[in-house]
C-alpha cells in the first residue's frame, strides 16, 4: 500500500479510455473500428506500463525545498522560493502544490514547470499577508510525470514551517533616507520652511556671508571689533509617542488591511524616522485598557522593542476608553511630548464625546489626532444620481464627508493639530506632519 500511495493516474489516461469506449460504440455501425479499438487498448496498456517504469524507477529522483524569509511584512508582497532539482536522465514535467497558510484562503494554488535533465530550477511566487500573527505552511507536494503524462509520482517535502508576520518593516527601507532630497520628494515627502531658531545655544562664531543678520551678537562684535553671530543647534531628544486606538472604530477594512494595521505600519515607520532625527520614540495602544507601552527612548534596541510591541498588539475591538488613556498619559508621560494619536471619528458627535479628554491631553503635550477619510463614500458622491434612492444615498454620503471636515475645524479651534488622510497616504502624511512640527519648532 505504501508503494501505491505516491501513484497517480493522470487525466490523459482517462481521456484516452473515453476515446476507446467511443470507438467501441461506433464499431457497432462501422465494424472495422472494432479492431482499431482493440489495438488502442493494447497500445494504452503498453504506454501505461512504459510511463510507470520511466517515472517510478529509482529513488530521490526529485529533490525540493522551500526557502522562507525569517518573517513576513504585513501588507507587502513577500517572496517565497522553491528550489527543485531534477535527477532524472530526461526532462520532467512538474505540478507543484504548496500548502500555503490558511489565512490566505487559497484552495487552487498550483504551479506547472518543466525541468531539464540533471538541472536545478528556482521557482518564485509572492504572498501578501493582511494580518499579523503566525503563518503555518504545510507540505510541499511535487507531482512528476514524463512526456507521456499518463501516470505521475508524488514527492512530498517540508513537513510544515511557521513564519511570523510583523508590521510592514519593508516600508522602513523606502523611507530610510529622510534628509529632504530629490529621492525623498518622489515618495511625497515635502520640504518645510524653517520659521525660527531653536533656543538651544551652541557657540559664538565669526560672521560669514550667508549667516542670518538677526543672530548677530552685538556685545561680542564690539569686544572683538568684528562681526560675531550666535549659532544655535536643533533641539534633539524630544519624546515622540505613537498612540494607537485599537477599538471597534479601527476595525474598518481597506484593501484587505484594517485601519488598525495601517496605523501599526505607519507607527513603525514614523518611529524609525524619529530615531533618525535624533529624537526619542515610544508607543502605546489602548481600547478598554492601556497595553503595549514602550517608553520613549533613543537607544540601539529601541526599534526592535517597538517592532515587537506592534507585532503583539491584540484587540477584541471594544469601545475605546479615552478617559483611561488620559489618566495613563498623565501618569506615565511626564515630559512634554509630541503625541501622534491614530484613531477615527465618523461623526461630529463621536468627536464631542471624546473632546474633553483630547483637550486635556493637549494642555500638557503637542497632540496630533490622525483619522481617516471614508474613501468608500467617494464613489457615491462622484456618481450621478438617477433614482430617489441614489439621491438619498448621495446626500448622506456628502453629509458624512462634510462632517469629517467639520471635525478638523473643531480640533483646530482648540489648538489640536489633526491629519485627515486616506489609509494609503497615512505614512507619508504622518511623516510630513512630524517634519513640519520639527521645522517650525512647535514642540
Amino acid at each position: 500500500m505504501k508503494f501505491f500511495k505516491p501513484f497517480y493516474i493522470q487525466p490523459r489516461f482517462f481521456y484516452a479510455g473515453i476515446g476507446i469506449v467511443v470507438l467501441f460504440a461506433l464499431s457497432y455501425f462501422i465494424p472495422i473500428l472494432f479492431n482499431v479499438a482493440q489495438l488502442s487498448i493494447l497500445v494504452l496498456i503498453l504506454l501505461f506500463i512504459l510511463d510507470f517504469l520511466i517515472v517510478f524507477l529509482g529513488k530521490n529522483k526529485i529533490e525540493a525545498k522551500r526557502i522562507l524569509p525569517d518573517k513576513f511584512s504585513n501588507g507587502d508582497k513577500n517572496q517565497i522560493n522553491l528550489e527543485i532539482n531534477n535527477n532524472y536522465p530526461y526532462s520532467i514535467y512538474l505540478e507543484i502544490i504548496d500548502e500555503i497558510p490558511e489565512q490566505f484562503q487559497v484552495r487552487d494554488f498550483k504551479i506547472k514547470e518543466t525541468i531539464l535533465s540533471r538541472k536545478t530550477k528556482t521557482i518564485q511566487y509572492d504572498l501578501k499577508p493582511t494580518e499579523r500573527g503566525e503563518y503555518y505552511f504545510g507540505n510541499l507536494n511535487v507531482y512528476a510525470s514524463s512526456v507521456l503524462n499518463i501516470v505521475a509520482k508524488r514527492f512530498t517535502f517540508e513537513n510544515g514551517a511557521m513564519v511570523p508576520t510583523y508590521p510592514s518593516f519593508k516600508q522602513l527601507k523606502k523611507f530610510e533616507l529622510l534628509n529632504i532630497n530629490k529621492n525623498s520628494l518622489e515618495y511625497g515627502l515635502k520640504k518645510v520652511r524653517r520659521l525660527g531658531h531653536s533656543m538651544e545655544f551652541e557657540q559664538i562664531k565669526d560672521y560669514v556671508l550667508g549667516d542670518d543678520l538677526r543672530t548677530i551678537n552685538w556685545k561680542a562684535t564690539a569686544k572683538k571689533n568684528q562681526l560675531m553671530v550666535n549659532q544655535f543647534q536643533d533641539e534633539k531628544s524630544q519624546p515622540v509617542y505613537s498612540i494607537i486606538d485599537k477599538g471597534r472604530i479601527m476595525k474598518m477594512p481597506f484593501n484587505g488591511l484594517s485601519l488598525l494595521d495601517y496605523a501599526i505600519n505607519a507607527s513603525l515607520v514614523i518611529s524609525n524616522v524619529v530615531l533618525k532625527k535624533h529624537d526619542k520614540a515610544g508607543m502605546l495602544s489602548f481600547s478598554k485598557r492601556i497595553n503595549n507601552i514602550v517608553v520613549a527612548q533613543r537607544r540601539s534596541s529601541q526599534m526592535q522593542l517597538i517592532l515587537e510591541a506592534l507585532y503583539n498588539v491584540k484587540t477584541d475591538f471594544f469601545e475605546s476608553d479615552f478617559s483611561r488613556l488620559y489618566a495613563s498619559i498623565k501618569r506615565h508621560i511626564t515630559q512634554r511630548s509630541l503625541i501622534l494619536m491614530y484613531t477615527n471619528f465618523e461623526t461630529l458627535d463621536g468627536l464631542e464625546r471624546q473632546l474633553p479628554y483630547l483637550k486635556a491631553i493637549s494642555k500638557s503635550h503637542m497632540l496630533v489626532v490622525i483619522f481617516f477619510k471614508n474613501t468608500e463614500l467617494n464613489s457615491l458622491i462622484n456618481n450621478k444620481a438617477e433614482t430617489i434612492e441614489q439621491v438619498y444615498n448621495k446626500v448622506i454620503a456628502e453629509k458624512f464627508a462634510f462632517e469629517k471636515r467639520l471635525i478638523v475645524n473643531e480640533l483646530k479651534k482648540y489648538g489640536i493639530h489633526s491629519i485627515l488622510t486616506t489609509p494609503e497616504h497615512l505614512t507619508i502624511d504622518t511623516i510630513n506632519k512630524y517634519l513640519e512640527i520639527k521645522a517650525r519648532g512647535l514642540l
